[in-house]
């Protein structure tokens, strides 16, 4: 099948970033501080730039990463990777949530490159997000262009915004689980995942 490659450079749009930096900049003199100070001097430029790595997901497209990569086999049984680190950002106070994704399928004549189901994790993640939505954008994204039997997605992360402000409960962990197809009715496949993710 007809492949279609995406662009992994990163790059940083000068006119964004220069908009961005102003805005630091006065966000800096609104809290009190200096941002003509040395060791500020260059931070507003700094974090224009993070901002716009930790968002770049807005500038790609998971289906494409998803179709450069799929090939016709016979396989029938669950594909799963886990333990794949995602970071991002929670949209309601722009605080990071980080930890870890599994994704399982049960493919219906085509597979896809595993490490492409690691790109899709890190699109959606180098957004604005809540974890719910996280997680079932990257189910949906596999059944839609995938089409398998069934995916189920699996999400467990740390929130700064509950271990560095608010309620202050460090080591709390959010998990989010997403069923899709087959998943959805078939208890011994969520079992077999549950076990698969025990495995060592």
């Amino acid at each position: 099948m007809e492949t279609k490659n995406y662009d992994k450079e990163e790059r940083f749009d000068p006119a964004t970033v220069e908009a961005l930096k102003l805005h630091y900049a006065e966000i800096l003199r609104l809290l009190g501080e200096d941002p003509a100070r040395e060791g500020l001097l260059k931070t507003p430029e700094r974090v224009a730039k993070a901002m716009a790595f930790l968002t770049k997901g807005y500038d790609e497209n998971p289906l494409d990463i998803i179709r450069s990569a799929m090939f016709r086999e016979e396989y029938r049984q669950m594909v799963l990777v886990k333990d794949i680190e995602l970071y991002s950002l929670c949209e309601h106070h722009m605080l990071p949530f980080y930890g870890t994704a599994a994704i399982a399928y049960i493919p219906d004549g085509e597979v896809v490159g595993l490490s492409k189901m690691a790109r899709t994790v890190e699109v959606f993640a180098k957004r604005f997000q809540l974890q719910e939505r996280l997680t079932a954008q990257i189910a949906d994204a596999f059944m839609d262009e995938l089409k398998p039997k069934g995916v189920m997605v699996l999400v467990q992360a740390e929130h700064m915004c509950m271990t560095m402000r608010g309620i202050k409960k460090p080591g709390t962990k959010t998990v989010t689980a997403v069923t899709r197809g087959v998943f959805n009715d078939d208890e011994r496949l969520r079992t077999d995942f549950y076990r698969m993710l025990e495995h060592r």
